[in-house]
């Protein structure tokens, strides 16, 4: 699968994506592109599925129609990002064309991080 990693996540994204061609936008020169733009020339070029951090693209951008899959993630901080990156390749099967897969990280809330500090 062809995948193209926004400029926003961190690069050892990729690592969770063994067995795939990833790619990032600024090394595809389309680091300038707004994110119209770059879905276009993405799925142009033949990617797949694109990951964004960015969780205002499905409000911005008209997907009907488009054959390119997005995976949003919750945040680029990659330590965290790193503890579930085996949730990336199940979140990447349910990825279909047209579609925003937000992929949400388990949040520990305030009360847990009070009471783990006793």
């Amino acid at each position: 699968m062809r995948v193209l990693r926004d400029v926003c996540n961190p690069v050892q994204v990729r690592r969770a994506l063994v067995n795939h061609e990833v790619h990032t936008a600024v090394k595809m020169g389309w680091g300038e592109l707004e994110n119209g733009a770059l879905l276009a020339v993405a799925e142009a070029a033949g990617f797949e599925l694109f990951i964004i951090c960015d969780k205002n693209l499905r409000y911005q951008q008209n997907l009907a129609g488009r054959h390119l899959a997005i995976l949003e993630l919750w945040t680029n901080h990659r330590p965290t990002l790193e503890q579930h990156f085996p949730s990336f390749g199940r979140m990447r099967r349910r990825c279909s064309r047209a579609n925003i897969v937000p992929l949400r990280g388990l949040r520990r809330s305030a009360t847990q991080g009070r009471d783990s500090a006793k």
